[in-house]
């Protein structure tokens, strides 16, 4: 979540909470005065405004340059609306410090510091390395090589399927740069700077491959309406939203194992399509604005962003179903009779234990309920016995008061003859 801006600061409100603790995304959705109104998101790591360059970098590229440097396909993209920091993630500032290492440096993007750390691990390796790099920019579904000699901006590059791969693609003429230390590595960036098409909101995608490993800054993902592109910029916009389309049909289609997958449908799938499918490691920065002024496009980017996660996840929870029942087989062809790894034997273990004392716990809570239970019916039966006896013993009262007051209005009724008679003869 990047800072206010001044414009946004003056003219609109916060909608967007992050807790990093718990990595929560929160959005308001309503008014300025409804508090109610709110949709939450779940992500592996989540930055705010206070964050740092060298944090994204340790959280999002150091788990798996090892794995790039060791041969395996890895893709890191930045997607989000045009003015949310997605080139500044990606390519970040140059500091005027040479001395910096990659950890020091405050400024520098993921591509340079990724650079340098791939520089400093082979250099530590004594490995005999060289790096090239490439610089292409994907502009309204067309390629340009933004480190080619030439002075023709224009200049197109056709791709073609790689005839020594079959999941690869070759963008013939591409210029390659061979990169010694960081400081060649920020002087290609200004180079490719210099050559990149920016139109009002609107970027090209832009692509540096770096060995094994794809680092994508993605065009601009608001709203074609409101982005203010109009005519030949709307047709363009609505080029780069059908590559950001296909790219999310891609992932898909990938996890859900159809038998079609739809690279070609846009340039930068075909590009990365050795890159997305197999055992790859894919990461998604998702940049967002706080303002309530770009509310739409900030729930368009997290739910973009969501959906693949969810993807992933589902990924992620097979690959390590399958590496559990690869060692639970390794473990059946070395030892006769011994059909689960130790590893799973002990976690299966550890679940009967805590199962087990799971049930103590509970039959030990039902013997006292069933103890309480009794003592209260004890106590019902008790107090039913005193009832019942307390209704006999009001019932015989009444009849008893009942009886006593019929008895002496009887009384008095033949007092009170008798004391008729003898007035009666009194007087006669």
């Amino acid at each position: 979540i990047i800072p206010f801006n001044t414009v946004e600061r003056k003219s609109s409100y916060g909608v967007v909470d992050c807790d990093q603790n718990r990595k929560e995304v929160t959005v308001k959705t309503g008014g300025v005065n409804d508090k109610a109104s709110r949709k939450m998101y779940t992500f592996d790591m989540v930055f705010g405004p206070a964050a740092k360059q060298i944090d994204v970098y340790r959280s999002v590229v150091c788990p798996i340059l090892d794995e790039v440097i060791m041969g395996y396909n890895c893709t890191v993209f930045a997607y989000g609306q045009t003015g949310t920091g997605k080139t500044f993630t990606m390519e970040g500032e140059r500091s005027p410090d040479e001395q910096f290492t990659w950890e020091e440096d405050p400024l520098a993007g993921i591509i340079p510091r990724t650079l340098h750390q791939i520089f400093e691990k082979l250099s530590e390796n004594g490995t005999d390395f060289s790096i090239k790099v490439s610089l292409l920019e994907i502009y309204n579904e067309e390629l340009f090589d933004l480190l080619s000699p030439s002075e023709d901006v224009n200049e197109r590059l056709q791709l073609f399927d790689d005839p020594r791969n079959k999941r690869g693609v070759v963008v013939k003429g591409l210029e390659e740069v061979t990169v010694h230390n960081k400081d060649e590595v920020y002087q290609i960036l200004e180079r490719g700077a210099a050559k990149r098409r920016t139109e009002i909101t609107l970027d090209g995608e832009e692509l540096v491959k770096i060995g094994k490993l794809n680092l994508v800054d993605l065009a601009g993902s608001e709203n074609i309406g409101r982005s203010g592109a109009v005519d030949k910029r709307a047709r363009e916009a609505g080029n780069i939203n059908q590559s950001l389309l296909t790219l999310g049909r891609v992932i898909t289609a990938l996890v859900e194992k159809r038998p079609h997958i739809p690279y070609r449908e846009s340039k930068l799938t075909r590009i990365l399509q050795d890159s997305l499918g197999g055992r790859t490691k894919t990461s998604i920065i998702a940049t967002v604005s706080p303002s309530s002024s770009n509310l739409e496009e900030t729930l368009s980017t997290l739910e973009y962003v969501n959906q693949k996660l969810t993807k992933r996840t589902l990924i992620k929870e097979y690959t390590e179903e399958i590496e559990r029942l690869k060692r639970d087989l390794a473990a059946t062809r070395d030892k006769n009779g011994v059909y689960l790894s130790s590893e799973n034997y002990e976690g299966m273990m550890s679940q009967i234990t805590s199962h087990e004392e799971q049930i103590a716990e509970y039959t030990d809570r039902i013997a006292a309920m069933e103890e309480e239970l009794k003592k209260v019916m004890e106590l019902f039966v008790d107090s039913k016995t005193k009832l019942e006896q307390c209704t006999v013993d009001l019932e015989d009262k009444q009849q008893s008061q009942e009886e006593f007051v019929s008895s002496e209005l009887t009384s008095a009724q033949e007092r009170l003859y008798d004391t008729a008679g003898e007035v009666q003869t009194h007087f006669y």
